[in-house]
């Protein structure tokens, strides 16, 4: 097998590892928890069928689909870091810059500088396309804690506060998801899913 190849299967098997990093957050039928795969899959969904609700002109959906597919690949190295652990947090951008470099330095140095440069606007969450991403990321976990009657929030004892603080950038890219995100919340307080 030529070189090139060679490092590409290499990665997308390495890549698998990511269906076995679990996250918080439950899936509908409170089986168990979701997976890193799983969440980037619905991810990259969710950008295909909300894209109407963001400025068309300003973002570029195919870099947006590219980005959420591999924004957690260096969870296979990291772990997943739960948004609200204050302790996890405080070194999970060393684990993650450390695990960016590794995994994908496995490409060819063209893919490696796309991906790495992909992995690292998503964290800065500066471009249209990180943003509408990152709201994407926030938006998902919200729309399964809303569906599972709070069950992780209750488990970890999250507050209705913590929640809109994680969720209101959310409205900074789009104001029908924003106002989303506001009933889903109000909704999940009226019904007990998550302490005020």
């Amino acid at each position: 097998m030529k070189t090139r190849l060679k490092s590409q299967i290499d990665f997308i098997i390495e890549a698998d590892k990511l269906k076995q990093i679990y996250r918080q957050n439950i899936l509908l039928d409170k089986s168990r928890q979701e997976t890193d795969a799983e969440h980037s899959w619905h991810l990259a969904l969710m950008a295909i069928v909300l894209y109407e609700h963001v400025p068309h002109e300003d973002i570029d959906i195919l870099r947006v689909i590219k980005m959420v597919i591999i924004h957690d690949i260096v969870e296979i190295d990291a772990g997943d870091t739960y948004c609200f652990d204050t302790k996890a947090v405080l070194d999970q951008n060393c684990r993650e810059q450390r695990a960016a470099e590794r995994l994908f330095g496995m490409l060819p140095s063209n893919q490696e500088q796309e991906f790495k440069g992909l992995w690292e606007e998503f964290e800065e969450q500066v471009t249209p396309e990180a943003r509408f991403a990152g709201a994407l990321d926030r938006l998902q976990p919200l729309l399964l804690h809303c569906n599972t009657e709070g069950e992780s929030w209750k488990r970890h004892g999250i507050t209705s506060e913590k929640v809109v603080a994680r969720n209101k950038r959310i409205k900074e890219i789009s104001d029908s998801l924003g106002m989303l995100v506001d009933e889903l919340i109000n909704d999940a307080i009226m019904k007990g899913y998550l302490p005020k």
